[in-house]
């Protein structure tokens, strides 16, 4: 199951989008290491951001998607004032399905983890558009 988008590539456009707007990064974490993929601080803001891969296969894809989703929202306790999904932009094109199929557990899980929010990275152009979890279900 290949990766048509890695993580280390949307780890590197996420880097340098924060880099631009002030925040200052944690380190790249060595192979091996776990914990939060980027960690950005700025003023009063503290994000803790999960980046993911974009596979060829859609079964993997899923479960990914759902293990990013824990992974986020186990930095609560960090003091995060927002937990990022980072996603290759084309997750965009599943999201409003997944949403869908979730159904109102979607807006539970968007009202539960206010702080929750998918980041959608064109690896191609550099380019970030940042959403609210909760804005996928009206798509």
């Amino acid at each position: 199951m290949a990766a048509l988008v890695t993580s280390k590539e949307v780890e590197t456009v996420v880097r340098k989008a924060l880099a631009q707007e002030g925040y200052k990064t944690s380190n790249e974490r060595g192979y091996g290491e776990t914990g939060t993929d980027i960690i950005a601080e700025r003023r009063d803001e503290l994000l803790h951001i999960e980046a993911i891969a974009f596979k060829s296969s859609p079964p993997a894809r899923a479960k990914d998607f759902y293990e990013v989703f824990f992974r986020a929202v186990s930095r609560l306790d960090d003091g995060v004032t927002a937990c990022v999904i980072a996603l290759p932009s084309r997750f965009g094109m599943g999201l409003p399905q997944r949403a869908k199929a979730i159904g109102r557990a979607w807006r539970r899980i968007g009202t539960a983890f206010p702080e929750l929010k998918i980041w959608l990275v064109d690896t191609a152009d550099s380019s970030i558009v940042r959403t609210e979890w909760n804005s996928w279900e009206k798509h």
